[in-house]
């Protein structure tokens, strides 16, 4: 089994210092308390900050981390200021109300996002420094967003996972952050990035689609250097911890001292961390409506609100808590009556053994905020309730609700609902309580944290070992080093390349494409060598060939095949073609254009290309099938072909092709050295018709008939640049 390196915000243990000493204990939080136990009972080590600034804490580092190795912990240290505009900062005033959908209080601060970016950094020089070669690297949640691509850059090879504990919003939301690509392309370099609904997986998926182009197969992404997986994995609970607590003497004991004070009243239960996305003050106004509406039950429930302090230096946070406390005493000062108080009100933290007793005791369990990336609240209430009498009243925007199907769901933005929600809870019969519990019981003890944490490790394994089968393709150190040496020995070479993909990077419109001088000259030093034959065979027509390479030394192919100009000789057809079929093509191309905004037409002498990468990628993806279905039932009697490219469909006689032409040269004899490359399905008709000693290389990840991949056009460049100066 590998080592486990779980990397967070927070480690589970805290350093304070009291009276000049320093103190050790447990942190507080729903990532902690959820994989304590699992990260116990592996071989594992916990990095991240201990929740105390470098400037308190000065000389003494050393003892701290030895203290915290020995709890198999290792801590990063980030001063006063990096804490306040890191977590304080971007964190809690950009990430968190973006992705929980509170854009009025998202905050765009270039200095707080640089911070972001140095912390993330920290993170990333102090996971290098302590990993090895076999270990398993799992990320967790939106402070290390940046972290998966930072550490990759240094440990290529590495097995790292990322999971996100909030939601990750819709596009439209997500695209108002001014850093949203930066933030992609970090998680992008994880081989695995978990989150806990269908929804928030899709919302990823489309993002990356929609703003880096990227599309998914099966949840797989492809980019140019790396191949990732996007899945859903629903957090659980430790079911076996709450539901034993809620049978011990300490727990039972704590119940009775309730039900002295609350009598015969029905209780409903809130419970929740002080935050705006909680919706407690709706829930509030919802109760007040109850009793407004429902008079018959006043003097016989009782809501027990509990809200636990957090993140106090927010601003928001402090005006939350006065909304509370005001809406608490104006709630309680007109339904309040002798012996009766309607909503018993803390805020504090509470020990455990109380927390279970009032999961116990409370009738019903009132989950209802506006938005959560899961809430295990609501899986804690549920487990607790050993004879299983009790109902969850549970919102529809909170994660646990794609799980926990038999509470009763509301819509938190209309009142009348939750009113509706509680009587209902009130009055459920007990055979249907006890029905409805089991069942969520069941699944969540068998779905428990540590099942969770063993899938997502498990699908990581599974999402590297893909990874490995293509790393395996790559064109490494030593495979080109024997590559550039076959090319050094040959004494007759033919070099195969398309253009764009491959020597140039694609450009939203193809003229602006245009060679760079420093292409020009290394083709021009690859031909100067007369031992090599060099070939560029392209889609482009056959007037921007010439006119970018026509004076090298080298073959040129156009239009996919259509035209060929071997080296010292004209253009020529590779066969009798017509265009005349052009004008039946071109409206429905044209009408492709006017339904897509930022598509546009590329005619050539024998081909037509309707290109969509200005398009929006979803819109552009869904036109490109339609354009390519209507394209084949009129090309169905005709001798013509429809070719899907990278962000283009394109028209073209039928039996042209890139491999055809490339057997204009490969037949001919003498050859110790063949090289094609090439980056999209256009290519494989050459990779399939080389003779089985040649090098054949695809750019990028996708499966491919090529023996080896290489990432970039860049990496292609600096290839043949090698060989040029072999």
């Amino acid at each position: 089994m590998s080592r486990l390196l779980i990397v967070s915000n927070r480690l589970p243990v805290s350093v304070q210092k009291r009276k000049r000493k320093l103190c050790f204990e447990p942190s507080v939080g729903g990532l902690a308390t959820g994989l304590g136990a699992f990260y116990k009972s592996s071989d594992s080590i916990w990095i991240g900050w201990p929740g105390i600034a470098q400037e308190r804490i000065e000389g003494e580092e050393k003892d701290i981390e030895a203290k915290l190795l020995s709890e198999s912990c290792y801590p990063v240290f980030f001063s006063e200021h990096d804490v306040e505009d890191y977590y304080h900062g971007f964190c809690n005033k950009t990430i968190w109300p973006l992705f929980h959908y509170f854009t009025q209080y998202a905050v765009y601060n270039k200095d707080l996002w640089q911070t972001y970016e140095r912390v993330n950094q920290a993170f990333a020089d102090a996971v290098v420094e302590i990993a090895e070669g076999s270990d398993v690297i799992w990320i967790h949640d939106y402070h290390l967003m940046l972290l998966p691509k930072l550490i990759r850059e240094k440990l290529p090879m590495a097995t790292i996972g990322f999971f996100l504990h909030i939601p990750f919003p819709s596009f439209e939301i997500f695209r108002l952050l001014p850093w949203r690509k930066e933030i992609l392309d970090g998680l992008l370099g994880a081989d695995l990035v978990g989150f806990h609904t269908y929804d928030y997986t899709r919302h990823f998926l489309d993002s990356v689609h929609r703003l880096l182009g990227y599309e998914a197969v099966m949840g797989q992404i492809t980019t140019p250097n790396h191949i990732m997986k996007a899945d859903e994995f629903p957090m659980g609970i430790d079911y076996e911890q709450f539901s034993n607590a809620a049978r011990s003497r300490k727990v039972r004991t704590q119940i009775s001292r309730f039900r002295k004070k609350l009598g015969d009243c029905k209780i409903i239960l809130s419970i929740d961390r002080l935050d705006y996305t909680k919706g407690i003050p709706q829930r509030l106004e919802a109760f007040n409506l109850f009793l407004q509406k429902k008079p018959r039950y006043r003097g016989r429930v009782v809501l027990m609100l509990i809200v636990v302090p957090s993140r106090t230096r927010v601003g928001q946070y402090a005006l939350l808590k006065k909304q509370i406390d005001e809406l608490v005493g104006a709630i309680n000062g007109r339904y309040e009556s002798i012996g009766w108080t309607p909503i018993w009100y803390l805020y504090r933290s509470l020990p455990s053994h109380s927390l279970v007793a009032m999961y116990s005791i409370a009738d019903v369990a009132l989950v209802t905020p506006l938005r959560d990336g899961m809430n295990l609240v609501a899986k804690e209430y549920i487990a607790t309730k050993i004879e299983g009498k009790g109902v969850l009243v549970l919102s529809e925007t909170a994660g646990a609700a794609k799980e926990l199907g038999e509470a009763i769901t509301v819509n938190v933005s209309c009142e009348e609902e939750i009113v509706q929600a509680i009587e209902q809870a009130l009055i459920m019969p007990e055979e249907e309580q006890i029905g409805r519990i089991r069942v969520m019981q069941e699944r969540i003890e068998h779905y428990n944290v540590n099942r969770w944490a063993d899938e997502f490790v498990n699908k990581l394994l599974c999402a590297r070992e893909v990874q490995k089968e293509r790393e395996a393709k790559a064109l490494n150190y030593e495979t080109k080093k024997n590559l550039v040496s076959d090319f050094q020995k040959g004494d007759q070479r033919l070099v195969l390349l398309d253009y764009d993909g491959t020597l140039i990077p694609f450009s939203e419109k193809p003229k602006k494409a245009i060679p760079t001088s420093e292409l020009v000259e290394l083709l021009e030093e690859l031909a100067k060598d007369s031992r090599n034959e060099v070939v560029l065979i392209s889609g482009r027509d056959k007037d921007a060939l010439g006119k970018w390479f026509g004076d090298l030394n080298i073959g040129l192919v156009a239009e996919h095949g259509a035209w060929i100009k071997e080296r010292s000789k004209g253009w020529e057809l590779l066969e009798a073609l017509t265009s005349e079929w052009k004008e039946e093509m071109r409206p429905i191309c044209e009408l492709y254009v006017h339904r897509t905004p930022g598509s546009f037409i590329e005619e050539k002498e024998f081909s037509l290309a309707w290109h969509y990468r200005k398009a929006d990628p979803r819109l552009g993806a869904l036109r490109a099938r339609e354009l390519v279905n209507d394209l084949l039932n009129l090309t169905g009697n005709l001798n013509l072909q429809v070719l899907e490219g990278s962000k283009v469909v394109e028209v073209k006689n039928a039996g042209i092709n890139k491999g055809r032409a490339a057997l204009r040269w490969i037949p001919r004899e003498g050859w110790d050295f063949i090289l094609a490359i090439g980056d999209d399905w256009t290519d494989e008709d050459i990779f399939k018709v080389l003779p089985p000693i040649a090098w054949s290389i695809k750019v990028g990840f996708s499966a491919s008939a090529a023996k080896f991949n290489l990432g970039s056009p860049n990496e292609v460049k600096l290839l043949l640049k090698e060989m040029a100066e072999a």
